[in-house]
C-alpha cells in the first residue's frame, strides 16, 4: 500500500516529488559531512587508566564511554559530584564495564587540584591517558578562588597545574598521552601576558580565545620538555557542538539571533559526534611517536600562528608556572 502511494504521489508530482528526495539527501549528507571525522582505531585499554576532568556532561562524558569500552579503568574528575555518580552510572551502564570511579576536582581552585592529585598518586599505580576536557565558554568578569581570571584560570592553569602535578606517574606508565581539549577559537587568541587576568578590558570571548591558545601553546612546550619521556601531548579542536559549554553565550544572544540559528542545530555535533578527536588523540596507534601537534576531525591540522610560537609557549610555561607555585 505504501509502495503504490508513493509510485501515485510521484507520477502526480514528479518534479516537486524528486526536488524534495534530492533536498532531503543533500541535508542528511551534509549533516553527515559537518559531523566530521570518526576515530576507527580499535585499540584495546585494558589494564590502563584513563583520567578525565569534567567528564559528567558533554564530550567528556561520550569519552568516558569510549575509553570504558576499550576496558580502561576510567576515573571522572569532577567539580559537581552528585552529576559525577549519576554520569558515572551511566558510563557504566552504556559501557558494560564497572571499573568507573568519582574523584572530586573543582579546576578553579588550586587547594582542589594538589588535593585530587595527592588522592590519585595515593590509590593508582598507573595513569596512562590524561584528558584534560573540563572548560568554561564564555562567563561574566568571574575570578577563581586564587583569584585569576575565570577562563584563563580554569581552562589553562587549573589544567597546567594537574597536569604537572601527574608528570611523574604518567612517566612511569609510559607510553603514556595528554590530551588537551583546545578550540578553533585559538585562532584569534592573543596572550595577554602585560595583563594575564584581563583586569584592564576584560571581553569574554576575547578571554576564551587566550585561554584556548594557552592550551594549544601549552602542548606545544609540554611535548618539548617531556621528549624521551615516552610521554606524549595533543591539542585539538573538537568541533561545534550541542553541549552545556555555551550556557553562559547563550542568554546573552539576542532573541532574534536565536530564532535564526535554529535551523542550524540541525547540522551541529552532538557530544559523540564532538568525542572523535578526542577519542582518536588517546587511542590511535600510528600517533605514538607524535606529540605537541593540534588535530581537528581526528587528523593532523596547522595551528594558528601565535599557536606555533615556542618562545611564547616557553614564555607562558614560566609565567604560569610561576603563578600556580610550581617550582
Amino acid at each position: 500500500m505504501r509502495t503504490s502511494a508513493a509510485r501515485s504521489l510521484f507520477s502526480q508530482y514528479p518534479k516537486t516529488t524528486a526536488l524534495v528526495t534530492v533536498a532531503g539527501v543533500g541535508l542528511f549528507g551534509l549533516k553527515k559531512w559537518m559531523a566530521g571525522g570518526v576515530c576507527h582505531s580499535k585499540a584495546r585499554l585494558d589494564g590502563k587508566t584513563v583520567l578525565i576532568t569534567g567528564a559528567n556532561t558533554g564530550i567528556g562524558k561520550e569519552t568516558a564511554v569510549d575509553m570504558a569500552r576499550r576496558g580502561a579503568r576510567v576515573i571522572l574528575a569532577c567539580r559537581d559530584m552528585e552529576r559525577a555518580n549519576k554520569a558515572a552510572e551511566e558510563v557504566k551502564k552504556r559501557s558494560g564495564n564497572d571499573s568507573v570511579i568519582v574523584r572530586k576536582l573543582d579546576l578553579a581552585s588550586l587547594q582542589s587540584i594538589r588535593q585530587l592529585a595527592k588522592d590519585v598518586l595515593a590509590s593508582e599505580e598507573r595513569l596512562d591517558v590524561l584528558i584534560n576536557n573540563a572548560g568554561i565558554m564564555s562567563c561574566p568578569k568571574w575570578k577563581t578562588e586564587d583569584g585569576f581570571e575565570m577562563q584563563f584560570g580554569v581552562n589553562h592553569l587549573g589544567h597546567f597545574l594537574l597536569t604537572n602535578c601527574l608528570l611523574d606517574l604518567l612517566k612511569k606508565s609510559a607510553p603514556s598521552r595528554i590530551v588537551n581539549v583546545s578550540s578553533l577559537a585559538h585562532e584569534r587568541g592573543q596572550i595577554h601576558f602585560d595583563d594575564i587576568n584581563q583586569d584592564k578590558d576584560y571581553r569574554p570571548w576575547r578571554s576564551y580565545a587566550q585561554s584556548k591558545l594557552a592550551n594549544v601553546l601549552f602542548t606545544r612546550e609540554l611535548a618539548n620538555r617531556l621528549q624521551g619521556t615516552g610521554v606524549t601531548a595533543y591539542s585539538l579542536h573538537p568541533g561545534v557542538i550541542r553541549t552545556e559549554l555555551g550556557r553562559h553565550f547563550w542568554p546573552t544572544v539576542p532573541l532574534w539571533k536565536r530564532v535564526l540559528y535554529v535551523p542550524f542545530v540541525f547540522f551541529i555535533k552532538n557530544p559523540t559526534e564532538g568525542a572523535q578527536t578526542t577519542i582518536y588523540c588517546a587511542v590511535e596507534e600510528s600517533l605514538q611517536n607524535e606529540s605537541g601537534l593540534y588535530y581537528s576531525d581526528c587528523a593532523p591540522k596547522t595551528a594558528a600562528p601565535q599557536g606555533l610560537d615556542d618562545e611564547a609557549a616557553k614564555k607562558l610555561w614560566e609565567l604560569s608556572a610561576s603563578v600556580v607555585g610550581l617550582t
